[in-house]
């Protein structure tokens, strides 16, 4: 079985430093880049789950929803990876993510 620690320990640190992150931090780009990041993650592990149906995007919950869409979308990346390559790039999305969200 794949760890997939790093990347699930990754999408926990981005998620909590955006609960504790102020609105106007959220309002500037941190939500938006984290719907961004959950959407990817998201289609990637609906295309690995079922390559032949339309994947289905993530809806916009709102600015505090964020940090529980990039949750869900990463614990549901991690149960589908195969390849220990993938779990390294998904957590460089992750952390890029973080990075450009400035939290």
């Amino acid at each position: 079985m794949l760890d997939t620690t790093p990347l699930t320990a990754a999408v926990d640190q981005f998620a909590d430093r955006l609960r504790a992150a102020p609105q106007s931090r959220l309002q500037r780009s941190a939500a938006a880049e984290a719907l961004g990041l959950a959407r990817e993650l998201s289609a990637w592990a609906q295309r690995l789950e079922d390559p032949d149906r339309a994947v289905r995007e993530m809806p916009d919950a709102g600015m505090f929803a964020a940090a529980d869409q990039i949750t869900v979308a990463g614990r549901d990346l991690s149960v589908v990876l195969r390849e220990p390559e993938d779990v390294t790039r998904a957590v460089e999305l992750v952390e890029s993510a973080m990075k450009r969200a400035g939290v």
